[in-house]
């Protein structure tokens, strides 16, 4: 009897230490999974075809989460959609963003953000390349957004008066500009950019002829105008025509014509001028609120940022394809000057 009370305690035994053995494999286990499930996923919203097209933005966004201390795949993943300047894909990219249960959406263009916004009006989401979120409708005001949606501005387009004061001074017999647009960008806010070029224009002295390009294909034909008349090319704030900055500026060069715009990566691509504010600045800055928003901010509580510096960017090596001489006050002005 007391043999087989030993013998059922030996087996009770081995059993509850089978069972705390199992426990402190399985809960660790549990534990790594449940970490694994709780790594961030932030949707990006693009506007161009791939990451290669992307590459300098999507290299600034990595950089920026870098510096927080994140490290993509280890407690971080982002979860990249391209629309490839197809307009009415915004809508069905960003509602597979939100199906997929991100933590954030990052929108660049306002195209994008509308297209979020539309989404969802509950998960986060944070805007770049913005030019103004309160016109658009994305927010309440740059202070208080108010709702689900908050971000970086370029607000660039009351720049329009001191862009063409700058060309001009480039290329003092400047007579006439044609302003490329594209009908389909952002609508009030490219009308708005539109009306203010104009009116800088005539401020200036200078002859306005419009010309607009609502896809990549079309640029060519529209920008073609610009060798029966003379002129300066002003490139208007848009997303497809920013992506097309390579096409543009060596259409430009190759029709004997100096061209401005309003970022650096525009010259960099071979545009004359550019003044504006720097994208790779704000993409590194989308991180930070990111980051705020994972640690329990509000997008609502979290005030939309405006660019804080602005650059003057020379292409000299454009101008002298163009036999055009800079004046050296306006060389001495700039915040860099490409060889």
């Amino acid at each position: 009897m007391g043999g087989v009370m030993t013998s059922h305690f030996l087996y009770r035994r081995r059993e509850f230490i089978a069972l705390l053995g199992g426990a402190a494999i399985s809960c660790p286990l549990t534990a790594l999974a449940q970490q694994a499930k709780r790594i961030p996923r932030i949707g990006v919203l693009w506007h161009a075809g791939n990451e290669q097209e992307e590459a300098i933005y999507l290299g600034a966004l990595r950089q920026g989460f870098s510096e927080l201390g994140y490290v993509e795949g280890k407690n971080f993943v982002l979860e990249n959609r391209f629309a490839a300047e197809h307009y009415d894909r915004f809508d069905a990219l960003a509602a597979e963003l939100v199906a997929a249960k991100v933590d954030v959406i990052v929108a660049v263009t306002t195209q994008a953000a509308l297209a979020a916004q539309r989404a969802t009006s509950t998960m986060p989401v944070v805007f770049v390349v913005v030019t103004d979120p309160v016109r658009s409708k994305l927010v309440d005001s740059l202070a208080h957004p108010g709702h689900n949606v908050t971000g970086l501005s370029n607000i660039n387009f009351d720049l329009s008066a001191k862009r063409l004061e700058i060309f001009k001074d480039a290329v003092p017999a400047l007579s006439k500009v044609v302003l490329l647009g594209n009908p389909k960008g952002a609508g009030p806010v490219s009308a708005a950019a539109r009306k203010q070029h104009i009116a800088a224009a005539a401020s200036l002295g200078l002859q306005v002829i419009e010309i607009e390009a609502s896809e990549p294909n079309g640029i060519e034909p529209a920008v073609g105008v610009i060798k029966d008349h003379g002129a300066g090319l002003v490139v208007l704030p848009d997303s497809m025509l920013f992506n097309e900055r390579k096409r543009i500026a060596q259409l430009a060069i190759a029709y004997g014509t100096p061209s401005v715009s309003f970022n650096a990566e525009m010259a960099d691509a071979g545009i004359l001028i550019s003044y504006g504010a720097s994208f790779l600045v704000d993409f590194r800055k989308v991180a930070v609120y990111v980051d705020k928003i994972l640690k329990g901010a509000k997008p609502a509580d979290l005030p939309v940022e405006q660019p804080v510096q602005l650059e003057l960017i020379i292409n000299s090596k454009t101008a002298r394809a163009l036999h055009i001489d800079i004046p050296p006050s306006l060389l001495s002005r700039a915040d860099r000057v490409i060889e």
